[in-house]
């Protein structure tokens, strides 16, 4: 029983734990990994198994809740930061296509080619041509403010 915790084979399975973690989220494979790699360092000096299996528990447990914390926090909260679909045309200055104008329901911009229903933010017409910047977007209609 004793040759299979070498300090080779703790290196092996910490490693392979590493790379399986890029196939899992979450990074707690990632957390038995280091664990095993600590365990490693004492099996390298020929210590009980008890005492490397302690590491390794211990080395497990520290990682889970002191590393992985800071992972997930700094590196899988990308999502919050990423602004996709609609939510990219605020912002954008484009022409008028057809006059905004709030009362008679009227008004139109073009943003990449796709035509948009307008309104106007603070209710004032816009006339055709007019240069007009995305404040917000209500369903399929886009708030406009003239610039």
């Amino acid at each position: 029983m004793e040759y299979l915790f070498t300090w080779e084979n703790w290196i092996y399975v910490g490693l392979i734990l590493l790379i399986l973690e890029i196939f899992t989220p979450g990074f707690v494979v990632a957390c038995i990994g280091i664990g095993a790699i600590l365990a490693s360092i004492f099996a390298y000096f020929d210590l009980p198994i008890s005492i490397q299996l302690l590491v390794f528990s211990a080395g497990t447990l520290l990682s889970f809740l002191g590393i992985r914390p800071y992972v997930l926090k700094h590196i899988y909260n990308s999502k919050e930061n990423t602004i996709t679909n609609a939510d990219t045309l605020i912002g954008k200055v484009t022409k008028v296509k057809e006059t905004i104008n709030n009362n008679q329901n009227q008004g139109r911009i073009s943003i990449y080619g796709d035509n948009w229903r307008a309104r106007s933010e603070n209710g004032s017409e816009i006339e055709k041509g007019e240069t007009v910047e995305v404040v917000k977007i209500d369903s399929t209609v886009l708030i406009v403010k003239q610039i």
